[in-house]
Order: structure tokens, then C-alpha cells, then sequence
């Protein structure tokens, strides 16, 4: 514990003590109801993180305190009615009685929303000018409307209160409308509100007073601030520290939390939560200077997901807490694990961005490894206890990310498990990604997989692959196939893969297929791989071309990851081509010809070139699941009712019927993603 001592010290946040220093921070859940009310997949969502040890939930991220700043695109949190009261009550018992505290971020957003749908509103901003990301247009706010909100900011802070929350969080980053008026890229006013320094600051500045007026002082208030818009006019890093300085000298601020970057771009959208293709807390030198300026504590939440990572920037006085978002929503144990000394067992977030991005398009937060994250009122266990039953022999064929969990699971459940894997290493298509030059701290995910298989002792046996005769020879109780899919290639059979004209990403990503002068590559699916193959191909000197019939080159790949492709793709002159698809392929002396397809017009261009990578998903690799079918008790079947309400599956329950139980999970099943797969390993394995 001596080691890690700078994360276990209590801190006092006005005149609220927090346990120790790390932070869930403000991010938007998308897991309350249609009406804005949190339920009880949200608070069992934050219940977890109490329990696994965290300090401070700051829940909530953008949660409206007024009706014209729509909350039902991300489903947040609608503290703009009294009805929210008795939710939030649930929300603050269920933290307080694991020892946690829960702040939560209140704002309205100005013009960063959509006017499209609900209640048709009409958007705001301090001079009417539009969100390049949402493309949302906007009215110039009025002197009665900039009223009105101060006192909803109010009112929502004390809905809070009487909600047993312990503080609130102004948002003032992101550019919400606090800092839509702070910015002089956005204010443009020349009235009270706008122009010098202290009129850009006013409108902040009345909420700040009406809000700690209305809660008092023994009521958490904080504000999350941007350390630096990154826009030539925009706020400097020079113009935050002025204004934290401001707001910190008022004593109305409990405490202030820093992030880089502003995010109305999708550029510097991707800056705000930084994926695998960042390193270590890149914005951790602004937080530092805001802290040098204030007198009150400062939080930093950027990339931070190791412990020892954390302690070294507490101990080196950057910051007074770590916000450590990310980290507990791929293991929200992670606190816990660390005063245990079980480092070794945290789920380390590998920086997929799965969760944040899947926010920004309004699905709900979910981890790409961790399929129990957010799932906890569905009975979805991150600890996995030993069964009672008698131990069964469990055969899982395939180590991928499906074959891993699985083979986890059981083996916590005490059973006796064999992993088949054909090849001599672990991590199936994840080892593939990892070879990208954006994509490889991925196989961290499979790091994790190892060490803890091989702590619960499951039998491994690499270079066997999975045959019907050895499973017979093994005897087992209980099947699992997760041997995964190859490349689609033979969907057209005029691009000519089977006279070897075209290679697929896995070729190149796994070195079969050593990259040519000349390469094109063709996306129809529009996720990681095809992106991921042109960066790889073009780092390694190769001239690029990336075609799609889609809209655009990674169209498919999230808001806050597909910036940080574009910016390599670009730098290496990368060409991205949309709306034609890969018609067919024929060799005329050493080149290759590919006859494009004009998805619009249905005419042809034709591209002469060395290569030809095609990115076509992949289809199930199902023969020995045909080969077993006939002869497994269940036929293979998965009572859809019973997975999808995340209850045992009825062929595993005691004394149904002889012979083996055989599932197939992930893509030897049906092509989907990594979290996909994890998932039907953890709903089929954790009950038996």
C-alpha cells in the first residue's frame, strides 16, 4: 500500500471530505429515461463504482437545468423538474452507503445541442453563432432569457440538494453556454454581456452567486474548466488561468476541474478524451498551471489509467485528484484492487474509446471489455463467484476475446476448463488490431486475459486446433466455440480473391502480405480495420488510396477516434476516396486494374495499382459447430428469452439430459465486435 499512499489520502472539498483522490468525472451516461430520470440501471451503474472503492462520482455530464436546453439526445439527467427529486434520493443513498460522495455537472448547453426533434427548441448563444459539431443553428440569447436561466441554475442546484447529492459541478468547458459567453471566438456582444474581460465573465459569475446563494456554504460547488481552447481565437491557456484566478478569488468555488482542449470541432472533439493514440495524460501541464493560480482544489481527467501513473502525478503535486473516468468504467473495482494489492488484476481501459463514442452517437455507455460495466441490475457480476454445483469439464475452442471471457468465467465458476487455440498465442483478431500503428495498447486487453487464466490455472493448448474427435477424447460437459470468421472475400466474385488478385487487411496487418509501392484499399465496411490497414500500409511507405461506397473513409468509426486517423492519414498523404465501390479486379501485366463503381451514377474509374486490400467484414468459420450439432444435448440452440434477460440457460441447469451443451459466441456465430462477443461469454458462462 506504501506505494500507492498519495491515492489513499482523504481530501476536503469545501467542507465535504473525500476518502481518497480518484474521481469518477462528469460524463454523459445515456442511461436515464426518456423523461430525464436516472433508473436503476443508473444507479446500480454508480452503486459499483462506490462500492469498488471510488472517492468522488461526479455523475451526470451535461444534465440540462433548463426546458430549452434538450436533455433527450443523450438521455441526461432533466434537473429542470421537481420530479427528479425522489431519483435522486435513490442515486445518493445507494453511493452513501458504500462511503462514496456524488457531486453532478449542471449546465445548459447553449447552442452544443440539437434543435431537430423533442420539443423543437430554439437553441442559444451569447451572439447566435453555430456549433460546428452539431451544425445546430441558433438565436442570439436575450437580456430576459440570460435571467431566466441564472434562476434555473438555481433551481436546479437545489433539486440537487434536496436530493441528498452532496454538490454540484457548473460546466464550464465543452463550450456549454457558461463559456460560450468567456469565449471570444463565440461572444461577439457589445452589452454588458460581452466585450471586456469582466462582461464576458458576468453572466458565469451571476450563476456562481445565485447558485451558492441558494444551496449555502456547506454545499459542494465546483466548476469544470477548459485549460486551453486550442483555437487561434479562443481562449489561451494564458486567458483560463486569468479566469480561474477570477472565479477562484470570489471563495464561492469548492473546487475546479480541468480538462485540455475545447471540443466544438470534431478536431478538437478528439483532444477532450484522448484514445490509444495519445500518451499518458497529455494534458496534464494545464491542469498544473490552473492549479498554480487557485486556492482550492484541482481535479485532471485525461488519460489517466494506471495507478502507479496516478500516485506519480499526485505525489508530484500537478494536481490534488485524479479523475479516473475511463479506467472505472472498464473495472470499477480498480480502487479496491489497488488498496489490495491486486494490481495485476485491474482491467486496465485500454483507451478503445468504445464507451465515449458510443455516447456520441446517443447509445448508452458500455465498455469494449468489460461487458458487465453499466449492466449491474441485470444480475451481470464484475466478480464472478465460485459456484456451488458440481464442477463440470468445460471445452472452449478459440482465444479470442469471446474464447478468453468465457474461458474466464467458467473457471471462476470453478469449473475445469480447456482452451484449444490453433495458433500459438492468444488474442485472435485483437493481435491483428494491434499491429496498426494507432491501435496497439488493444492488446492490453488480452494482457489482462492471460494473467488472469493463467492465475485460475484453465489448461491451455496452443497449435491444437479444435476437432470433433478431440473434443469427443476430451469428454467435456459443457462446448463453447468461439472460433471467429475470415475475411469476406469471396462476396464478389469479381474482385478475384480466389485467383489471389486481392489480399484482405488480416493479410496485411499479420505481415502474410508485404505492403507494395501502389496500394488501394478498398472499405466497405467502414470500422477500424480498413482505416487501420491504409495507416499501417502508409507508415510503412507505401502510396495510399482508401475507397468506400460509404460516405466517407472510417465513417462507421466514432466521433472522438476517427480525428485521430484523419490527422495520420493526412500527414502521410494518404488519399480517401467515398462513394465507390470495388466493381472488379483484372491483371494486365504487372499491375493490377480495379474498376470502380460510382455508388450515384453507376459509372466506372478504373485505378492502376500493385495492391489490393479489401476490408469486407468477415463471415462465420462454422464447420465444427456443424460437425458437433447433431450430437450436443441442447443442438446448439440459445433460448434467446433466457440470454437476452441475462438468466441461466435452461439445457445447463442440473440433471437436464446427458451429453455435452454446445454454444458458439461471437463471430463464429454472427461477425459483430469484441464487446459483442464478451458479452455472450459472460451471459452464457456466468450462471453455470
Amino acid at each position: 500500500m506504501s506505494q500507492f499512499d498519495a491515492l489513499f489520502q482523504p481530501i476536503d472539498i469545501g467542507k465535504l471530505t473525500i476518502r481518497n483522490r480518484v474521481v469518477s468525472t462528469a460524463h454523459a451516461e445515456v442511461y436515464a429515461t426518456d423523461g430525464g430520470m436516472t433508473t436503476e440501471r443508473y444507479v446500480r451503474y454508480y452503486e459499483e463504482k462506490a462500492k469498488g472503492g471510488c472517492g468522488l462520482c461526479i455523475c451526470g455530464g451535461s444534465s440540462p437545468v433548463s426546458i430549452d436546453s434538450p436533455q433527450a439526445w443523450w438521455s441526461s439527467v432533466n434537473l429542470a423538474t421537481d420530479a427528479v427529486i425522489p431519483h435522486l434520493q435513490n442515486l445518493s443513498e445507494a453511493v452513501h452507503r458504500h462511503g462514496g460522495r456524488i457531486l453532478i455537472q449542471i449546465t445548459h448547453m447553449g447552442r452544443r445541442s440539437r434543435w431537430d426533434g423533442h420539443d423543437w427548441p430554439q437553441l442559444l448563444s451569447p451572439s447566435g453563432i453555430r456549433e460546428p459539431v452539431h451544425r445546430s443553428t441558433c438565436k442570439t440569447i436575450e437580456e430576459e432569457e440570460i435571467q431566466r436561466i441564472i434562476g434555473d441554475f438555481a433551481q436546479a442546484a437545489r433539486r440537487v440538494k434536496e436530493g441528498g447529492l452532496d454538490g454540484v459541478e457548473l460546466s464550464c468547458v465543452h463550450q456549454h453556454l457558461i463559456d460560450q459567453f468567456w469565449s471570444p471566438r463565440v461572444n461577439k456582444r457589445n452589452d454588458q454581456w460581452g466585450g471586456s474581460f469582466e462582461n464576458r465573465m458576468r453572466f458565469g459569475m451571476e450563476v456562481l452567486n445565485a447558485v451558492r446563494a441558494e444551496v449555502g456554504d456547506d454545499f459542494v460547488v465546483g466548476m469544470r474548466i477548459c485549460g486551453d481552447e486550442f483555437h487561434p481565437d479562443g481562449l489561451t491557456h494564458d486567458d483560463m488561468k486569468q479566469i480561474a484566478a477570477y472565479y477562484d478569488a470570489t471563495g464561492k468555488v469548492d473546487y475546479f476541474g480541468v480538462v485540455g482542449s475545447g471540443c466544438d470541432t470534431h478536431n478538437t472533439l478528439a483532444n477532450v478524451i484522448p484514445n490509444m493514440s495519445y500518451p499518458p495524460e497529455p494534458f496534464l501541464h494545464l491542469a498544473a498551471g490552473i492549479k498554480e493560480v487557485v486556492n482550492v482544489p484541482v481535479i485532471h481527467a485525461q488519460n489517466i489509467k494506471d495507478p502507479n501513473q496516478a500516485n506519480r502525478i499526485l505525489e508530484g503535486g500537478y494536481v490534488d485528484l485524479v479523475g479516473m473516468t475511463r479506467a472505472q468504467i472498464a473495472d470499477p473495482h480498480f480502487v479496491n484492487k489497488v488498496r489490495d494489492g491486486q494490481v495485476d488484476r485491474i482491467r486496465q481501459c485500454v483507451g478503445a474509446n468504445y464507451c465515449i463514442d458510443r455516447q456520441y452517437q446517443g447509445l448508452d455507455v458500455l465498455c469494449v471489455q468489460n461487458a458487465a460495466t453499466s449492466r449491474e441490475y441485470m444480475g451481470l457480476p464484475h466478480i464472478v463467484v465460485k459456484s456451488s454445483a458440481t464442477a463440470r469439464r468445460v471445452v472452449v475452442v478459440g482465444g479470442g476475446p469471446g474464447g478468453l471471457e468465457a474461458a474466464r468465467v467458467a473457471a471462476e465458476r470453478g469449473h475445469h476448463v480447456i482452451l484449444l487455440e490453433m495458433s500459438d498465442r492468444l488474442g485472435g483478431q485483437i493481435s491483428l488490431a494491434a499491429q496498426a500503428p494507432q491501435r496497439d495498447q488493444i492488446a492490453g486487453i488480452t494482457r489482462w486475459y492471460q494473467l488472469e487464466l493463467e492465475r485460475l490455472k484453465v489448461d491451455l493448448r496452443f497449435e491444437t486446433p479444435g476437432t470433433e474427435a478431440l473434443i469427443h477424447d476430451l469428454q467435456p460437459d459443457v462446448v463453447i466455440l468461439a472460433t471467429g470468421g475470415q475475411p469476406f472475400l469471396s462476396q464478389v466474385p469479381a474482385w478475384g480473391a480466389e485467383e489471389g488478385l486481392v489480399v484482405s487487411t488480416w493479410d496485411v496487418l499479420s505481415g502474410r502480405s508485404a505492403p507494395a509501392d501502389n496500394v488501394l484499399v478498398y472499405d466497405s465496411i467502414c470500422e477500424f480495420a480498413g482505416v487501420s490497414a491504409a495507416d499501417y500500409l502508409a507508415a510503412k511507405g507505401a502510396k495510399v488510396e482508401i475507397v468506400t461506397d460509404d460516405i466517407k473513409p472510417g465513417a462507421a468509426v466514432g466521433g472522438t477516434t476517427f480525428p485521430t486517423f484523419y490527422r495520420s492519414l493526412y500527414e502521410k498523404q494518404v488519399i480517401m476516396t467515398p462513394d465507390l465501390a470495388l466493381h472488379s479486379v483484372y491483371r494486365e501485366g504487372q499491375k493490377l486494374i480495379a474498376v470502380l463503381e460510382n455508388e450515384y451514377t453507376g459509372g466506372h474509374e478504373e485505378r492502376v495499382v500493385d495492391q489490393i486490400v479489401v476490408e469486407n467484414g468477415v463471415r462465420p468459420d462454422e464447420a465444427l459447430y456443424y460437425a458437433l450439432k447433431a450430437q450436443s444435448r441442447n443442438h446448439g440452440q440459445v433460448d434467446l428469452e433466457a440470454l437476452y434477460a441475462a438468466r441461466p440457460q435452461p439445457c445447463l441447469e442440473a440433471g437436464d439430459g446427458g451429453g455435452f451443451a454446445l454454444f458458439r459466441i461471437g463471430d463464429c456465430a454472427a461477425p459483430r465486435n469484441i464487446h459483442a462477443a464478451i458479452y455472450d461469454a459472460l451471459r452464457i458462462c456466468k450462471d453455470f
